[in-house]
């Protein structure tokens, strides 16, 4: 007979999700066994009724018996050697339902006790245990709740006896209720073979006996179909007495073994603390906050994969993410109404949870595990031998968790008077080694060796003038929708296009052209796998500002501008083919790597699905820019051409007063050469002239001293 499938009883008393997950398998099965149990019991049942029927009920009980193979028995439905012996029972019931009934005595003894004790006293006991089972486990479940709720501040030695021994009746009645429910699931899977097969074999053997004069359909080959059919309900039967012994003693060895696991919080000088965990799984109640103050706890199973922290309701098949604990923080807490609770906080500090162990030995256990994952030592090849040298305190496993300065203050150098070429030196080996493993397909367009920065350092972090002068950036708070009530105007507040975009930059490394945007391409894909390699996975969220005049980013917390790109200097940007959540530009700078000629940088950045969006934004910026300088031009030039015409007019009118002087010195040189008297007269003329001009200077004389 093939192999049987079995609940596993060891795992009875830690009673994870798993466990009620395949025990709900296991329970569907019953129902699908009892279901199909029942419908063949009264197809035998109809031939015991009623002899002159027999034919139809014989037909119906091999019609039942072909369709066994179309069941879905989420446990032994692929039985080929089951489905083949049914099939051939089927086909001799059929010859045999045409030709007479069976004696009732007959088919009362060999046919209908079997399947009626199957199913009045197994099915029936399965599901008692069941029901049994379940208000066991919420009285369990309900002990866990008040023992949760144990006052840490208002002690009661009485209330937390009563408490603790509850938990211990209902926690060893859920387990021994458990272990007989598994075993009695485990023995349904040989008892229903039996109960399938006996009625069968019963009532075979009832038609042989009673059919001897028809011996010429049921031949000798028949019989020994018969009799191995037998000696397979005989070997089953052994093997199910064997495995049955085995789970009792089992139970009984668990028992024994479990009975100090039964109090919540076990002593922890027989159950020391083992602080080099890297993986780690059980029950912690979850705290949720259901108002201002208010809050509510759930209590969940939760376990470690790789560097996160999954939870999983009873009953769910797979668990689900809770907590990215890679570079988290984790610390013991005091929370008024609880015990052992620690908190964990992301690494950027946005996201953070209280849980409470149910146990002192769980909850330092829990500490360290987290602490150690976080640490990134479950990467390594000996995660455990790697934790104990790296936790010298096997006491204190606590780190408090940082502040958003303390993180900050993290990522500076070590002084500040170290050279600005330290950062670049250090990624410049990181970027030659990844370009050396990465493909060199497109190595013209990449220059050799050149390293690439996978982090923005802000003026405000450290003092880099070769990108601070640069581009002309400042570390003052920046309002990226403009700025009103300073003396200072801001250099983007004039700009006809603000755009916000919520980036995160993946890297930046200098290229040799800027022409095509195979250039942004194969830088991307140059970035993305040196990140691989390295495994950085880190990357600084920025808010993008596209202006007509530059590219800012933002520091979304602070406010401070971290890189400014003018947009002339932008020459190419282009989004990735197919994963259009990748985009980049080239800026074109002076200096670089050589100070005396212009370098190009590609700078590499990843967004919500908006690439397209941005490289259109940017597009737009430009386009708006090179209006603005074409009517630049065109109103300098029409200021222009006025100032020649204005330059012109003035050159004319000179011109004319030139000639118009010079017609006078010609009419002067005419008097002049006229008789005395009319020299006399002009001398006349000048004279009362003369006076004319004395008379008017004086009135000016005295106008001026009555001013």
């Amino acid at each position: 007979m093939p192999g049987i499938d079995k609940l596993p009883i060891e795992e009875t008393l830690e009673d994870s999700p798993q466990t009620r997950s395949l025990l709900g398998v296991f329970e569907e099965d019953a129902t699908a066994i009892s279901n199909y149990m029942n419908q063949l019991y009264q197809a035998m049942h109809r031939i015991y009724d009623a002899q002159n029927e027999l034919s139809a009920a014989t037909h119906l009980t091999s019609k039942l018996l072909k369709e066994y193979e179309k069941q879905r028995f989420p446990l032994g439905g692929d039985d080929e050697v089951m489905s083949s012996t049914l099939q051939q029972f089927s086909k001799v019931i059929d010859e045999l339902s045409s030709c007479h009934a069976v004696l009732s005595t007959q088919l009362a003894d060999a046919m209908m006790f079997p399947i009626s004790q199957f199913k009045e006293r197994d099915l029936k006991e399965i599901l008692t245990l069941k029901e049994v089972f379940q208000i066991a486990s919420n009285d369990h479940d309900a002990a866990i709740n008040r023992y949760s709720r144990l006052s840490k501040k208002r002690e009661n030695d009485k209330v937390k006896y009563e408490v603790t021994e509850d938990v211990y009746t209902s926690r060893k009645k859920q387990h021994q209720t458990m272990m007989h429910y598994f075993c009695a699931l485990n023995t349904l899977q040989y008892k229903k073979k039996i109960a399938l097969l006996e009625p069968l074999l019963g009532y075979m053997q009832a038609q042989i006996s009673f059919f001897k004069m028809g011996s010429e359909n049921l031949n000798g080959q028949l019989e020994e179909f018969l009799a191995n059919i037998g000696t397979s309900v005989q070997n089953v039967r052994r093997e199910m007495d064997g495995d049955v012994e085995n789970m009792q003693q089992t139970i009984e060895d668990l028992e024994v073994a479990s009975d100090p696991l039964y109090v919540p919080d076990p002593d922890p000088t027989k159950f020391p603390v083992n602080r080099n965990l890297t993986r780690k799984a059980g029950y912690l109640n979850a705290r949720n906050k259901t108002g201002l103050v208010s809050s509510t706890w759930d209590r969940q199973f939760y376990f470690t994969q790789g560097g996160n922290l999954m939870s999983q309701a009873r009953g769910d098949v797979a668990g689900g993410l809770a907590m990215d604990i890679d570079n988290c923080s984790v610390m013991a807490v005091d929370c008024e109404d609880r015990r052992y609770c620690f908190q964990i906080t992301s690494f950027d500090g946005k996201k953070s949870s209280i849980l409470q162990a149910e146990s002192k030995k769980d909850h330092e256990e829990w500490i360290c595990t987290i602490n150690n994952i976080s640490k990134q030592i479950y990467l390594s090849e000996n995660p455990e031998e790697t934790a104990a040298r790296v936790n010298q305190s096997a006491l204190e496993a606590v780190t408090p968790s940082p502040s958003f300065q303390q993180r900050h203050e993290s990522l500076r150098p070590a002084g500040q008077s170290r050279p600005p070429t330290a950062r670049t030196s250090s990624s410049g080996s990181l970027g030659s080694e990844s370009t050396n493993l990465a493909s060199l397909s497109l190595d013209s367009l990449v220059a050799p060796d050149t390293p690439i920065q996978f982090d923005i350092i802000s003026p405000v972090c450290e003092d880099q003038p070769g990108q601070t002068k640069a581009f002309g950036q400042g570390g003052r708070r920046t309002n990226p929708f403009g700025e009103s009530g300073g003396s200072t105007k801001s250099e983007t507040e004039d700009s006809i296009l603000h755009q916000l975009f919520i980036v995160r930059f993946l890297g930046s490394m200098e290229v040799k052209s800027d022409d095509h945007p195979d250039v942004v391409y194969e830088t991307m894909r140059q970035i993305l796998a040196a990140r691989a390699i390295h495994n950085i996975f880190r990357m600084t969220e920025s808010h993008l500002l596209v202006t007509c005049d530059c590219l800012k980013l933002i520091d979304p917390q602070t406010q401070v501008t971290r890189l400014t790109f003018p947009l002339p200097c932008v020459v190419l940007y282009a989004t990735h083919q197919e994963n259009k959540r990748l985009f980049g530009f080239v800026l074109r700078t002076a200096g670089g790597r050589s100070e005396s000629s212009l370098s190009s940088i590609c700078y590499i950045f990843e967004s919500n699905n908006e690439g397209e969006k941005i490289c259109d934004s940017v597009g737009l910026a430009k386009q708006i820019a090179l209006h603005a300088e074409l009517d630049r031009r065109a109103s300098e030039k029409q200021k222009e051409i006025e100032r020649v015409k204005e330059k012109q007019q003035k050159e004319l009118s000179k011109q004319k007063q030139i000639e118009k002087d010079l017609e006078e010195q010609s009419r002067l040189i005419a008097a002049s050469s006229r008789p005395n008297q009319a020299g006399s007269e002009c001398q006349l003329v000048l004279s009362s002239s003369q006076s004319e001009e004395s008379d008017l200077g004086e009135e000016g004389k005295k106008r001026e001293s009555e001013a």
